[in-house]
């Protein structure tokens, strides 16, 4: 039992080591038609590294063949299919400029846009990728509107979009919790603008508007009526928009603070917002 484990291991290895040569004198070898033919062969059989090994040495030779633009798909799905999408993204790229009209460039532009999407990262990171992808998968949209994939690409559209909220609303966030009160408003009212229906609108409204009470009550004594004074506009647009609001007991926690700090009956300015979150919800 022993010699028969032992026969075949050694027969794995010379068969190895016979591959390995065989395909070391193929590098060397001056013969680009038989290099074509085993590019392809490799390619076929899903071995990636070896098919780009071999096309690195063979594509400037049949640059200006017919054959061209086949092995410069094959390249650039060969990165691809190994994951490696910053290289395949680039061929893709490089398919669809040099051959605009060629039989595969509906698919570089898809595939392209693919490649930035897998190498867009999570909410915290910097979303270079995330934006470039929505824009190639928009162009692929405007130029093939009919295509199968049309919808494939809507959907991940509205994924790469949500991660582009997720970090704009981190980001304002993170301004917050650092007690830059200035930059948060401006912050949170930047993603506000820029995503307006966002799913995070009613916290960042909040996060708004106890930036706004914060850097008011930390100001110097000369700038704080007018600072609570927009503490108390925010106050009225944000009980205006969410007067059900999971946050209303700080949120009147806040107007309280303001109003005394304005000199305001806090009671009688109450009133008028209780009349305004009830006209809200008779609506």
């Amino acid at each position: 039992m022993r010699n028969r484990v032992f026969i075949l291991l050694l027969f794995s290895v010379l068969v190895l080591l016979s591959s390995c040569g065989e395909y070391n004198k193929l590098l060397k070898s001056t013969d680009y038609e038989l290099k074509k033919n085993k590019t392809k062969e490799y390619f076929e059989a899903g071995k990636y590294v070896k098919t780009t090994e071999l096309l690195a040495q063979i594509i400037p030779r049949f640059r200006a063949t017919s054959e061209s633009e086949d092995l410069a798909w094959m390249n650039a799905q060969s990165f691809y299919q190994m994951k490696d999408y910053m290289s395949a993204g680039a061929y893709f790229k490089s398919y669809s400029d040099q051959y605009g009209y060629g039989k595969y460039v509906e698919e570089a532009h898809f595939l392209s846009a693919m490649c930035d999407y897998h190498m867009s990262p999570r909410a915290e990171l910097d979303q270079a990728y995330t934006r470039s992808s929505i824009e190639g998968f928009n162009y692929y949209l405007s130029r093939y509107p009919s295509s199968p994939r049309a919808e494939e690409c809507r959907i991940l559209i509205k994924e790469l979009q949500d991660k582009l909220v997720e970090k704009s609303y981190l980001s304002a966030r993170l301004y917050h919790d650092m007690t830059e009160y200035r930059s948060a408003v401006v912050a949170l009212t930047n993603s506000l603008k820029e995503f307006s229906d966002s799913k995070y609108r009613e916290e960042m409204m909040f996060l708004k508007l106890n930036s706004l009470f914060l850097y008011a009550e930390n100001s110097l004594a000369s700038r704080q009526i007018e600072r609570y004074q927009t503490t108390l506009d925010d106050y009225y647009s944000f009980m205006e928009e969410f007067p059900n609001s999971r946050f209303n007991r700080d949120a009147r926690r806040i107007y309280q603070t303001t109003a005394r700090a304005l000199k305001l009956d806090p009671n009688k300015s109450q009133a008028v917002s209780d009349d305004v979150e009830e006209e809200n919800n008779q609506k």
